[in-house]
């Protein structure tokens, strides 16, 4: 098999991974979260940066299609925010896995998949709690008195629990690609 067959499959494979999660993401975001962030990863490991960032692209998409959600119906630009919090994650780890070398392999590892999620988090924390929900939130169909809620929830949605969800999905995808790589 042809290096561009190979990566094509594993794209194919890591893809389905993330479509089949996302129709559990009505179950808990805690489910869906770190399947998405394990894929990312592992795809930035296995496939490389590009298939990566075509997998961050593509996943809000196919996430907004099976379970939609009336924040991002009301926020179209969430969604391209989202992108960008998935590609900050998969840059990171990249570049800790092959540009900084400072450390061990491992080691560099771990601090790509940290220094990812937490500015995954930040970024997506001020660009869509602080910027776009408080310019927007007028267009989520929601009662002006029920949006204090609503901003709450958001808060911890697209911030803390972006963070948790990308160091879940980077400890999980750090231990399989302990166990694969030398397979790979």
């Amino acid at each position: 098999m042809n290096l561009i067959t190979k990566q094509i499959t594993q794209m194919a494979l890591i893809l389905s991974i993330c479509i089949l999660s996302q129709f559990l993401k009505n179950l808990s975001v805690y489910v869906t979260g770190p399947i998405i962030n394990i894929c990312i990863i592992l795809s930035v490991l296995v496939v490389g940066l590009g298939g990566a960032i075509i997998l961050s692209i593509i996943t809000p998409i196919t996430a907004f299609f099976i379970a939609p959600s009336p924040i991002i119906s009301g926020i179209p630009l969430i969604m391209p925010c989202i992108m960008i919090g998935n590609i900050i994650l998969a840059i990171s780890v990249w570049l800790f896995q092959n540009k900084v070398l400072v450390a061990k392999e491992n080691v560099r590892l771990i601090i790509g998949i940290f220094l990812g999620a937490l500015f995954k988090a930040i970024f997506m924390g001020v660009t869509i709690v602080l910027i776009l929900f408080p310019l927007f939130s007028g267009n989520i169909g929601v009662p002006e008195q029920n949006l204090p809620i609503l901003f709450k929830t958001v808060k911890v949605t697209f911030s803390i629990t972006q963070f948790i969800t990308a160091i879940t999905g980077g400890i999980i995808s750090y231990i399989i690609w302990m166990r694969v790589k030398k397979f790979i």
